[in-house]
């Protein structure tokens, strides 16, 4: 099934609202959507989103569109989950939508790194801890512990994300840490013939 041009053609002609609305198409031959194409799009004052079905749709279609983005290396059905992917990650970045503005700020990909891992209450469960230094109070250190951990995260979870993330002298110094500390816990298994435990 492809879908036809004439009511797609109509369809956008009736929701633009002029030369601020940007019409996206989802679909793998897109550009890949990222948390900065994300945060581009909040600016944005008029989204239109576009979605395939099956086998797609007729290529005139593509004459409408600002940009074509694809959510990853697969295919699904239809383009109507990419499409709640990206109005998910879009909306969130609008000002005012999330309750804390700096939230937007200290997620993964925001700064560059994966996030740092988080905690709540009670502070052990089934014999296992929140890390003291995020009950100590002191918040230098639990700011500095966390900037460490997401550096530790990125680096032996998503490594080819360091290349751009944009580090400060502070974080070089801390890289370097995990990255001796990582080490000393990959050689340690491999030194007794154990295979290296997966990360949770």
């Amino acid at each position: 099934m492809v879908l036809k041009p004439e009511p797609v053609f109509e369809a956008v002609e009736a929701l633009r609202e002029g030369p601020g609305s940007r019409v996206l198409l989802l679909t793998p031959q897109g550009v890949s959507f990222t948390h900065n194409l994300a945060t581009a799009l909040a600016g944005e004052g008029h989204l239109i989103l576009l979605c395939g079905r099956y086998e797609g749709f007729d290529d005139r279609i593509r004459t409408l569109v600002d940009l074509e983005v694809s959510i990853g290396d697969y295919i699904l059905m239809g383009g109507e989950l990419p499409a709640l992917v990206v109005l998910d990650a879009v909306v969130r970045l609008v000002p005012g939508v999330l309750g804390d503005a700096s939230s937007a700020v200290q997620e993964s990909f925001a700064g560059g790194l994966l996030d740092f891992p988080q905690f709540t209450r009670p502070p052990e469960y089934r014999g296992l801890d929140v890390p003291d230094v995020l009950l100590s109070g002191n918040h230098e250190a639990i700011r500095r512990w966390r900037r460490k951990e997401a550096l530790r995260r990125t680096l032996t979870r998503r490594p080819d994300l360091l290349t751009a993330a944009a580090l400060s002298e502070e974080d070089r110094i801390l890289l370097k840490e995990v990255t001796r500390e990582v080490q000393a816990e990959t050689e340690g298994p491999a030194r007794l013939g154990l295979p290296r435990e997966s990360p949770r």
